[in-house]
């Protein structure tokens, strides 16, 4: 049984309530149904729209004192129905404090008043004109005020943090937001990692494309989750429509909006832990603030547990990508691989220009990896007006070289107008076994990786001869796994994929082929995207079909791409890991299997970094980077025990359930 809280994620939700203008009563009925809604689906933090107790437009009613009484015998009533509700609530209402007016958030728990936030920033142009009614928080005089016989903090400086978790809350009121410098940013300087937004905002032509931008945005610059929950419409329509806007951001992602809905609740889970994980890489971050009189409220939420009826499909309500590497909509995924494409091949013009050294030289295998480092220098020698025959491209047949790979090999590089050598590697192979006294039968690790090295040998001796430099080939994925021979395909002079996940290479190429002028060069393309992945290193079967396939000896790459992403993007451990793949991969993979490759994944990650700790230039492309002059220091050394011995517990436990079951 997983507790979601310990894990780093919380449940926040949003919730649009039909108010009754100028009616507390009967909005508090409305507010406490929703919240009860949002109790069942075990949301933690809701927050409702700026001013909803009362309604946002009542406009001229604000001066009625009638109206204030009534709102505050409205509040106290929500207080005593939230008693026994684990919940952070924040709601909407005028506030009077030292003969002023405020437009504030007032923060709910369990009974308790936490805190009112007024609101900084008041509209009066175009169609607002909030000055009419209320005052800034920066007039207020007092920082404490009496609500429902609470004396409760009243400041725009508050921050409410739970003692149980490192959720730390932040609000700001509508147009706080849409300053140059938001109330937002000093609150996550100071701590807040969620922030809430109580708005009114109202529906006019490109406003919502303006709304989206500005929490994204802000949420990516606080890197912070950001709440944002505008009235609805049942507001008054007297000259403007309000729509009932949620967006729910995590560090520059929309994950979950609606608008024109009422009475209803939107929510999802917030990853905290990836928050703070990022903050702490990011330690520009934490740069001295300004010097603020912040003042923090603390309380303390439950858990939040998984039970053993929920399936894994239904514990978390957050979609997981299972291809993090790989846009899912094809528009995007198609300017992706422009990008990567022209980073990569700007990479290797630069590289050839400040050598002063015009040709190259690969050794192609009609695989995906080798096809793409081609792609990329025929583009980079278009770039710079170099002839295509300075590509001197090499096939080097050996025992498990296939004839569908060798003719696509042959076949796309005379396409692509380059120098087409084959220089066979198996007499010289057979020459070093007897030299070392290697028996050709025995296929291990000696058998596979004299090949490698055979094959680097060549190019390196071919490009000292031509007076070229060597291509490398490997992706971002082998380099993880140390699945390269070291000193052979390990080896290189500038390794254009190093940067590349294996997941992303084949939509490289399948864009690349889709975007091709050339029918062939298309053709060819497509059936080495059809072929197994293989480094072709053991004989072929009785059919002279590829027998060796990588994934059937290390595990599948979407299933390693995901872990590596997870690891290193954000510094999951291996239980939360396995969490999100059950989640991402449940139609695709079962437990089991995920747990294998994880352990799997852990194993080579730590036993193979000698092989990172010394890979040749390659250009970064995402956020993910294995080079040890960039992203990633680790010891050759380093002990994996903690990681696996999580695994192991994970596969014990899964034991445990079947035999429960």
């Amino acid at each position: 049984m997983f507790d979601l809280k310990k894990m780093g994620f919380i449940r926040v939700g949003t919730a649009v309530p039909k108010v009754q203008i100028g009616d507390p009563m009967k909005n508090i009925e409305e507010i406490s149904k929703l919240i009860n809604q949002a109790a069942e689906e075990k949301v933690k933090v809701l927050v409702f729209p700026e001013l909803c107790v009362t309604g946002y437009t009542c406009g001229d009613l604000f001066h009625q004192r009638l109206l204030l009484d009534k709102t505050e015998e409205a509040l106290e009533k929500l207080v005593n129905t939230v008693i026994e509700i684990d919940m952070v609530i924040a709601v909407g209402l005028p506030i009077l404090a030292d003969n002023q007016l405020f437009n504030c958030a007032v923060i709910l728990y369990k009974g308790e008043i936490l805190g009112a936030v007024p609101k900084t920033f008041i509209p009066n142009y175009n169609e607002f004109y909030e000055k009419r009614w209320f005052s800034s928080a920066i007039n207020r005089l007092s920082d404490r005020v009496i609500l429902c016989g609470q004396e409760v903090p009243f400041h725009e400086q508050l921050l409410f943090r739970d003692s149980s978790s490192e959720l730390c809350i932040g609000v700001e009121v509508c147009e706080d937001l849409w300053m140059t410098i938001s109330p937002s940013a000093y609150h996550a300087q100071y701590g807040a990692n969620l922030i809430l937004n109580l708005s009114a905002s109202n529906e006019v032509v490109g406003k919502k494309e303006y709304r989206d931008a500005l929490v994204s945005q802000q949420s990516a610059k606080c890197l912070a989750a950001y709440v944002y929950v505008s009235a609805g419409q049942s507001e008054s329509t007297t000259d403007v429509v309000f729509g009932g806007q949620t967006l729910i951001a995590e560090n520059g992602s929309i994950l979950e909006e609606q608008r024109f809905q009422e009475s209803v609740i939107t929510f999802c889970d917030i990853d905290m832990e990836k928050l703070m994980n990022e903050r702490r890489k990011m330690n520009s971050f934490m740069n001295r603030p300004p010097d603020l009189d912040y003042t923090i409220i603390n309380f303390n939420l439950g858990k939040t547990e998984r039970t053993e009826q929920e399936t894994t499909e239904n514990c978390l309500k957050r979609y997981v990508d299972p291809y993090p590497f790989v846009p899912g909509r094809r528009e995007d995924r198609d300017i992706r691989c422009q990008e990567i494409f022209t980073i990569q091949l700007t990479g290797l013009a630069q590289r050839l220009v400040k050598s002063g050294i015009k040709k190259a030289v690969l050794g192609i295998s009609g695989g995906l990896d080798s096809t793409l480092a081609l792609l990329v220098c025929k583009e980079a020698f278009d770039k710079l007006g170099y002839p295509q025959d300075n590509i001197i491209g090499v096939t080097m047949p050996g025992f498990g070289t296939t004839n569908r790979t060798n003719e696509n090999a042959k076949l796309l590089m005379r396409e692509l107008g380059i120098d087409v050598r084959e220089i066979p590697i198996t007499e010289a192979c057979l020459q070093h076994f007897a030299a070392i006294g290697h028996d050709p039968a025995i296929q291990d690790i000696t058998y596979e990786n004299v090949q490698a090295r055979e094959r680097t040998q060549i190019l390196m001796d071919l490009a000292n001869r031509e007076g070229g430099i060597v291509v490398g080939t490997g992706d971002l994925s082998e380099l993880a796994l140390g699945w390269c021979t070291y000193n052979g395909d390990h080896m290189s002079n500038y390794a254009v994929n190093a940067g590349i996940p294996k997941t992303l290479v084949k939509y490289l190429v399948s864009w690349y082929a889709d975007t091709s002028q050339n029918t062939k060069v298309t053709k060819t393309l497509q059936d080495i995207l059809a072929t197994p992945i293989s480094p072709e290193l053991l004989p072929a079967d009785r059919t002279g079909e590829i027998e060796q396939k990588t994934e059937e000896k290390i595990g599948s790459y979407d299933l390693h791409d995901f872990f590596l992403y997870h690891m290193m993007r954000w510094g999951y451990s291996p239980k939360k890991i396995f969490l999100l793949a059950e989640l991402a991969f449940q139609d695709k993979f079962d437990s089991s299997e995920i747990l294998r490759w994880l352990k799997v994944f852990y194993q080579r990650f730590f036993s193979q970094q000698f092989k990172r700790s010394c890979l040749p230039d390659g250009p970064k492309v995402g956020s993910v980077c294995l080079s040890p002059r960039g992203d990633w220091r680790m010891p050759s050394d380093a002990s994996a025990e903690i990681w696996l011995k999580e695994v192991e517990l994970l596969e014990k436990n899964k034991d445990c359930a079947k035999n429960r079951d």
